[in-house]
């Protein structure tokens, strides 16, 4: 058996203001790197004159320390709690709402959380979205995500029938990337979680937005070949970056499976916009 580890919440809320505040302002190296190499590679005159502008943006967020998008994002919060962890002085949920507060206070980022029927704003971008995993260990591991309304509401989940099987799922991830068109401003990632249930589906999707862009599934070689021929197939569309058109709408696809039911086949599909935000530590 391990030894209990004591970790204090309030070192857990200024990691999590650390994290959002990098995460809204500076843009991964992985994720960059597959934005400079789609540039690189369109066809398309417009397409590549929209890339620049992303390029820059992305210059200009760094250099100056502002956010990558005037849309800093609903917080989604994902904790992995070592079983041997004892958190001290206070609660997690509290004080993860606490870090995203001042991290949204702080970094002068727009606050984007409403009442869902008044739309009176909650002032201070909380509640987060908060996901608690129980693992074995003494750590604890925490991933931010801030997720930009736009690329939100283009996502969608279904259930399919055992009978749709690998093909009625393509056709619905690549039907969903068609109908989102420019919305969720290309060029994307496209989050997709296969089986469980209906909620389980939708958070799977939403962990693969956290892969490294075009790392394929390692876990599953069938996964890692629909990976890639959705990711021809949406391309193909040629909806191309922030809607102008080209041969890159989508920068990678992200596919993960767990059981389901045997009358069910749930689909889940988790746009995500070029700015592909997330950060992650481990305590």
């Amino acid at each position: 058996m391990g030894s209990s580890r004591e970790i204090s919440v309030s070192l857990v809320a200024d990691k999590v203001k650390e994290l959002f505040v990098e995460a809204n302002r500076t843009l991964g190296a992985d994720v960059r790197a597959v934005i400079e190499a789609a540039r690189d590679a369109e066809n398309s005159e417009l397409g590549r004159w929209a890339f620049d502008q992303i390029v820059e943006n992305i210059d200009v967020a760094a250099r100056d320390s502002l956010p990558l998008c005037q849309d800093t994002g609903l917080a989604v919060v994902f904790i992995e709690i070592g079983q041997d962890v004892h958190l001290v002085g206070g609660g997690l949920v509290e004080a993860v709402n606490d870090g995203v507060r001042r991290a949204y206070k702080e970094g002068y980022f727009r606050k984007s959380v409403c009442d869902p029927l008044s739309r009176v704003n909650t002032g201070d971008n909380t509640p987060a979205v908060i996901h608690v995993d129980i693992v074995p260990g003494g750590r604890l591991r925490l991933l931010v995500m801030p997720k930009g309304g736009g690329s939100e509401n283009m996502s969608t989940m279904a259930m399919l029938t055992p009978s749709d099987g690998v093909e009625g799922i393509k056709r619905y991830v690549v039907e969903t990337v068609r109908r989102a068109g420019p919305n969720p401003c290309p060029p994307i990632i496209v989050g997709v979680g296969i089986g469980g249930s209906m909620e389980a589906a939708a958070i799977v999707a939403k962990k693969t937005l956290a892969r490294s862009p075009g790392r394929p599934n390692e876990k599953d070689p069938r996964l890692a070949a629909l990976e890639r021929e959705l990711l021809d197939d949406i391309n193909a569309l040629g909806i191309g970056a922030e809607g102008y058109g080209g041969t890159t709408t989508a920068l990678a696809v992200h596919v993960d499976m767990i059981p389901c039911h045997i009358a069910s086949l749930p689909v889940a599909v988790n746009i995500q916009c070029h700015v592909a935000r997330h950060r992650e530590i481990i305590i």
